[in-house]
């Protein structure tokens, strides 16, 4: 199961594995207590395509197809099946920090690795 949620909500007994997919540390929240498995910032949007979307939701429709694009670059693949596959085999939360529940990065990702999920071979 593949979730997302913002990293401020605080761990849940279903999240499962916590993935933080943001490029920088959420603001004010301290390392110890975030209950954060993993932070795959290599999956982040690029410094450039984050700051150019601002969170801007007039942004939302070109943003999304630019950050498409650069999670479809060889070298992720093997970063987005792993994720799949811990997905496949058990709970996994993709955690964000923005404000905004529907135009961040996690929604976006969650599409790509739910797409690898369909097509990656039960274990």
């Amino acid at each position: 199961m593949l979730r997302v949620k913002r990293v401020y909500e605080g761990k849940q007994s279903d999240d499962g594995i916590r993935i933080l997919v943001d490029r920088l540390w959420p603001r004010g929240l301290r390392s110890p207590g975030a209950g954060i498995d993993e932070w795959a910032k290599d999956l982040a949007p690029s410094d450039e395509l984050r700051r150019w979307f601002g969170h801007s939701p007039e942004r939302w429709l070109e943003f999304r197809q630019k950050y498409l694009e650069e999670l479809s670059v060889p070298q992720e693949e093997p970063l987005l099946k792993r994720i799949a596959r811990m997905a496949i085999n058990g709970d996994v939360t993709l955690l964000y920090a923005a404000r905004d529940t529907e135009h961040n990065n996690a929604r976006v990702l969650a599409g790509v690795i739910a797409r690898f999920i369909t097509c990656l071979p039960q274990e």
